[in-house]
């Protein structure tokens, strides 16, 4: 049985893998080192200091565990930067009925950051877009309600 692919943009894999590096490399190493000095403060079964060590130890490596998962699913799609059809990694120019307008990009679950305009692909409004062309007018079906948008622009080169 294959293991189901993730979609993700290139700077989202990379955080993760920054991520695990640093868990598997200074926390990792830093935690057993916390565990052997509680250790070394005597009897075990009245040691804070121990057992916060430990429960931090398991944080850690349930964590990485998660993490390798997410990165070996992964599969990296670079965003388009041309074209006028949205899809996944799209940066999108939208204008709601009241002549508001609003910046997306549309990402992988484990990158969304809403209030940053990086919506995940699992996202209504992003369900609703993708397959879309510039100049469409969609309706998305959102949790404030239903909202109408227009597609101005697509597939530009996103920043922060």
């Amino acid at each position: 049985m294959s293991v189901p692919r993730t979609p993700m943009t290139r700077g989202g894999y990379e955080k993760l893998k920054e991520e695990l590096e640093r868990l598997k490399r200074v926390e990792r190493h830093a935690i057993t080192r916390a565990i052997a000095e509680a250790r070394a403060h005597g009897d075990l079964s009245e040691n804070a200091e121990y057992h916060a060590a430990r429960e931090r130890q398991s944080f850690i490596e349930g964590r990485i565990a998660e993490l390798e998962t997410k990165v070996g699913a992964a599969e990296v799609i670079d965003p388009p930067t041309s074209g006028d059809r949205v899809t996944f990694g799209s940066a999108v120019v939208l204008e709601d009925e009241s002549g508001k307008e609003y910046r997306y990009q549309i990402v992988g679950s484990d990158e969304a950051d809403p209030p940053r305009g990086r919506i995940s692909i699992l996202a209504p409004l992003a369900r609703t877009l993708i397959g879309k062309k510039v100049g469409d007018t969609v309706t998305a079906q959102l949790p404030a309600g239903t909202k109408t948008f227009e597609i101005l622009k697509a597939n530009f080169a996103w920043s922060d």
